[in-house]
């Protein structure tokens, strides 16, 4: 009888041992469950997410965590180099005309921008860019810009290019790259980014309009400004060449 008294007592504590167990797991998973909705919400994977993905895709300015400054050496980008003779283009500006190089009569030079509508540094660029042509085209030095992003995206579409020239009131020409064909003869990879011809077409300066995009109180050199002076006095620029600072150029994915 004794013995069956111990018998029951152990299997009694056995089973609140196994109770209090079991208790303990499902808590356990309670909680993991719990810290994994969180980190989900903090830190949620790509296919998860809202809004724009971390890696690529629409957004404005140049990936998340990475440099606004052009990364490639001249060399690696393969487009023109110094001296060199760029080919005439034919493009659609944003009021229905086809500009070249060859409509500007009596040109001195030409100040090729490659910009776009979104990109935050294009826009910080857009009231420079205007007093640039205001005060040099008259000079002999027009500026010329040239959207050479895809129209996959609306944004940089053409339409989206005419309200654009629009609304900032643009007085110089703004060319879609139809099938981006012009850009990667250039070299340019970033937006803006600015190739100063002379009159015979030959590139004098690539780069940057400034060293300061965010402000133009603050700039202290004015590359582009400097270049033309340099041409304008029989002389080479100096810098011949600086890197552009702006978002990425993006291609068409087809």
């Amino acid at each position: 009888m004794k013995r069956i008294s111990v018998l029951i007592a152990t299997l009694a504590l056995s089973l609140a041992v196994l109770v209090s167990c079991k208790d303990g797991a499902q808590k356990n998973s309670e909680v993991s469950a719990e810290n994994h909705q969180s980190d989900h919400k903090d830190h949620p994977h790509d296919g998860d997410r809202k809004g724009p993905p971390r890696h690529g895709g629409d957004r404005k300015g140049p990936p998340k965590g990475g440099s606004p400054e052009q990364t490639k050496s001249l060399e690696e980008i393969g487009g023109y180099k110094i001296g060199e003779q760029a080919t005439d283009f034919n493009l659609k500006n944003v009021d229905g005309s086809m500009v070249s190089l060859a409509s500007y009569d009596n040109a001195k030079g030409y100040i090729v921008t490659f910009t776009c509508n979104e990109c935050p540094f294009a826009k910080m660029y857009e009231d420079r860019l205007i007093a640039l042509h205001n005060e040099y085209a008259p000079k002999g030095y027009p500026v010329i810009a040239i959207n050479p992003n895809s129209p996959e995206n609306e944004k940089e579409g053409y339409a989206a290019m005419q309200a654009r020239a629009k609304e900032k009131g643009f007085p110089f020409a703004y060319l879609v790259d139809e099938g981006q064909k012009i850009y990667p003869q250039y070299g340019a990879v970033r937006t803006p980014h600015v190739f100063l011809l002379d009159a015979e077409r030959k590139v004098q300066y690539i780069g940057t309009i400034d060293d300061n995009a965010k402000s133009a109180e603050d700039v202290k050199v004015k590359f582009l400004e400097n270049a033309i002076t340099a041409l304008e006095n029989g002389t080479k620029p100096s810098p011949e060449i600086t890197k552009a600072i702006g978002c990425p150029i993006k291609a068409s994915r087809s």
